[in-house]
C-alpha cells in the first residue's frame, strides 16, 4: 500500500532530523539546527500524505487503531512545534521533541500494516472527535515536557555560570517558559473535550458515561494532573522553573502509570 510507504518514508526523514538535530548539539551550530528543522517540516508533509491515503482507504478517519493513534500523536507533536516556531526562537528544542517522535513512530510501526477497518461500533463521529481531540491534547503535554527539560538543562547551565557555544545555542528560558504555558493552556481543554466526547460516546453504547476501566481512570488522572497544573500557572502565578519541573514529573508518572497499566489490567479501549 502506498500508505505504508509513505509512513515509513516519514519515519526515516523522522530519523535522519533526529541525528541532524543531535549533530547540531555536537557541533555548536544553529545552522545545523535550521537544516533539521526543514527535514522536519518534511517528514511532515509525507506523514500527512500517509495519512490521507489511509483515510482514503478506510474510508473513515484514520485515527482508530494504536498505530493511527501512536502516528497521530507524533503528528501532533511535530506539526506543533513547528508552528511555535513562528513565535519563538527554540529551534535546537528540536534535538529533545524528534527523538521523542521518533520513539512513537517506531512503536507505531510494529503496527503498521494491519486492519485496516473498524467495527461499526467504532465509526461514529464521536469517536473519532474522541481520539482526536484527546490525543492531541497529550501529545501538547509531551511537547510540554520536552520544553520543561531544556528549561531546567539551560537553566542549570545559567546557575553554573557555564559558558560556550552550548549555552549560546540554547533557546531563552523565556521562550521555553512560553511554549511550556501555551501547549498546557491548550492541550486541557483540547483533553477536556476528548473526555467529554469520550463520555457521551460511552453512555450510547455501554448505556454508562463511566465504566471504571483502566484506560478511562488513567485519562482521569491526567486530566487531574494537568488541571491542577494549569490551575497554579494561572491563578497561583507558577512559571519557570516549578512549571518546566512539575510538567517534566507529571508527564513522566503518567507514562509509567500507563506502562503499568498496559502490563496488567485490561481494558475496552482496545481501539487506541
Amino acid at each position: 500500500m502506498i500508505g505504508i510507504v509513505l509512513f515509513k518514508a516519514a519515519l526515516a526523514i523522522y530519523l535522519v532530523c533526529a541525528v541532524v538535530y543531535a549533530a547540531s548539539l555536537w557541533v555548536r551550530r544553529v545552522l545545523t539546527a535550521r537544516f533539521a528543522t526543514w527535514l522536519m517540516f518534511a517528514a511532515l508533509v509525507i506523514h500527512t500524505l500517509s495519512f490521507a491515503t489511509r483515510w482514503l482507504t478506510m474510508g473513515i478517519s484514520p485515527v482508530i487503531g494504536l498505530h493511527d493513534a501512536l502516528s497521530f500523536f507524533a503528528w501532533v507533536m511535530a506539526a506543533a512545534y513547528l508552528a511555535l516556531q513562528l513565535k519563538t526562537k527554540t529551534r535546537i528544542l528540536g534535538a529533545f521533541v524528534s527523538p521523542v517522535i521518533c520513539l512513537i513512530m517506531v512503536v507505531a510501526s510494529v503496527e503498521l500494516g494491519g486492519t485496516v477497518g473498524a467495527p461499526a461500533i467504532l465509526q461514529g463521529s464521536l469517536v473519532t472527535l474522541h481520539v482526536m481531540l484527546s490525543v492531541t491534547g497529550e501529545a501538547l503535554f509531551a511537547l510540554a515536557s520536552c520544553a520543561g527539560l531544556m528549561y531546567l538543562l539551560q537553566d542549570g547551565l545559567l546557575k553554573r555560570k557555564k559558558e560556550g557555544g552550548l549555552i549560546r545555542l540554547l533557546p531563552s528560558l523565556r521562550d521555553l517558559d512560553r511554549i511550556n504555558n501555551i501547549c498546557l493552556s491548550w492541550g486541557f481543554p483540547l483533553l477536556t473535550l476528548g473526555v467529554l466526547a469520550g463520555s457521551l460516546w460511552a453512555r450510547i453504547v455501554w448505556g454508562s458515561h463511566w465504566q471504571w476501566d483502566s484506560k478511562q481512570v488513567w485519562t482521569l488522572l491526567a486530566w487531574g494532573f494537568y488541571g491542577f497544573l494549569l490551575h497554579q500557572r494561572l491563578v497561583v502565578g507558577w512559571q519557570g522553573r516549578k512549571a518546566a519541573l512539575w510538567s517534566l514529573i507529571v508527564f513522566m508518572f503518567l507514562i509509567a502509570l500507563l506502562i503499568f497499566r498496559t502490563l496488567f489490567f485490561q481494558t475496552i479501549h482496545n481501539f487506541v
